[in-house]
C-alpha cells in the first residue's frame, strides 16, 4: 500500500468513526451547524459590532477584507472540487456500505475541499485580525476564540451529516486560515498606511 492509499484509508476510517458518534439530539445540532442560512443573524451581529467598535471607514475595510476572504475560499473550493473529483462520502458506495449516516441531501458529487470549513475559518481569521487592527484598545481574544470554536463546529458538522471526509474539512480549514490571515493582514496594512485619512 503506497502512502496516498494509506492516507485515503485512514481518512475513510476516521470519517466513519466520527460520523458514527451520534445520538438524536446531536444529529439536530450538527444539521444546525451545517446550515448556512442559520448563521445569517450571527453575521449581522458581527457587522454591527464591527461598526460599533471602530469608525465606519476602518470597519468597512475590515468587512471588505472578510468578504473577499470568504469569496476567494468559496471560489477556490469550487475549482479544486472540479479538478480533484473526489467523491463526497455520501456518494461513495464503500462509505455507505461501511455505515455512513447521511443527514442531508447529497448535493454535488465532489467534496475536496470543504467550502463550509474554508469559509468559516476564513471569516474567523480575517475578522479576528481585522478587529485588532481597527481597535487596538481591546484584545478581542474572547471573540476570536469563540469564532474559531464556531468554525471548528461548522467544519465538524460536515463530517457528521455525511457530506465530507475529515481530510476535506482539515484542508478546508487550512485554506480558510491562510486566506483569512492574508486578507486580514491586508486590511491591517491598509488601515495603518492610510490612518491619517481614516
Amino acid at each position: 500500500m503506497n502512502l496516498l492509499n494509506l492516507l485515503s484509508f485512514l481518512d475513510r476510517e476516521a470519517t466513519l468513526a466520527l460520523n458514527s458518534l451520534h445520538v438524536p439530539l446531536t444529529d439536530a445540532v450538527w444539521m444546525l451547524f451545517s446550515d448556512k442560512k442559520v448563521w445569517y443573524p450571527l453575521y449581522l451581529i458581527l457587522i454591527v459590532l464591527l461598526f460599533l467598535r471602530m469608525n465606519w471607514k476602518k470597519a468597512l475595510i475590515v468587512l471588505v477584507s472578510a468578504v473577499l476572504a470568504v469569496v476567494a475560499c468559496d471560489q477556490l473550493a469550487n475549482l479544486v472540487k472540479d479538478a480533484v473529483c473526489r467523491l463526497r462520502p455520501c456518494w461513495d458506495s464503500r462509505m455507505l456500505s461501511g455505515g455512513l449516516r447521511v443527514l442531508e441531501g447529497k448535493g454535488n458529487l465532489y467534496g475536496f475541499f470543504s467550502a463550509h470549513a474554508a469559509n468559516a475559518f476564513a471569516l474567523a481569521a480575517s475578522l479576528g485580525t481585522g478587529f485588532r487592527s481597527g481597535d487596538k484598545s481591546r484584545s478581542y481574544k474572547g471573540l476570536s476564540a469563540a469564532m474559531y470554536v464556531w468554525a471548528t463546529l461548522v467544519g465538524l458538522s460536515r463530517i457528521f451529516v455525511g457530506k465530507h471526509f475529515l481530510g476535506d474539512v482539515l484542508a478546508g480549514a487550512a485554506v480558510g486560515l491562510l486566506a483569512g490571515w492574508l486578507f486580514g493582514r491586508l486590511a491591517r496594512w491598509a488601515i495603518e498606511k492610510y490612518s491619517l485619512y481614516l
